[in-house]
């Protein structure tokens, strides 16, 4: 004897109500990840920043300075050369590496200029890396350069 089962309105509500339960704990996920995982603002206030951005840039650009960087065997290579292509060596330079979405792996190393480059020992997984660098010129200009350092060992 074949008992026949129904699909009732219960059966609707338990679909229903489970369908929306993932939806809701997925949007929630999400959520939690997008603001925990956020470093944070660049600037206390954007305006402020902005009164003289223009003139930062400009003093920046007249110095011609280019940066570069590079990664391999555990040690990061930065170059920062003038307009005629001769290595620079900055006052008061700082490099921050991290990852794009988070500052849990963020790191200073130490920089030492070698004549034509700085190099430092950084232990950094693969994947995309920024590297921000702030530094000084001998006539006070501030250089400020955020570069991204693809690592795939």
């Amino acid at each position: 004897m074949m008992v026949e089962k129904r699909f009732t309105g219960k059966h609707m509500l338990a679909v229903f109500v489970l369908s929306f339960g993932v939806i809701i704990a997925v949007n929630l996920t999400l959520a939690f990840k997008a603001v925990s995982t956020f470093p944070g603002l660049e600037v206390k206030n954007s305006y402020v920043a902005s009164q003289d951005f223009d003139a930062r840039r400009q003093a920046q650009q007249a110095l011609g300075w280019t940066s570069g960087v590079t990664y391999a065997g555990g040690r990061v290579e930065l170059a920062i050369t003038d307009t005629s292509g001769q290595p620079v060596q900055a006052r008061d330079l700082t490099v921050l590496i991290g990852r794009k979405t988070t500052v849990e792996y963020d790191r200073y190393p130490e920089f030492a200029f070698d004549g034509t480059a700085y190099h430092a020992a950084a232990d950094l997984g693969a994947g995309v890396w920024i590297v921000k660098i702030t530094a000084q010129s001998d006539q006070g200009v501030t250089f400020e350069q955020r570069l991204d350092l693809w690592v795939s060992e």
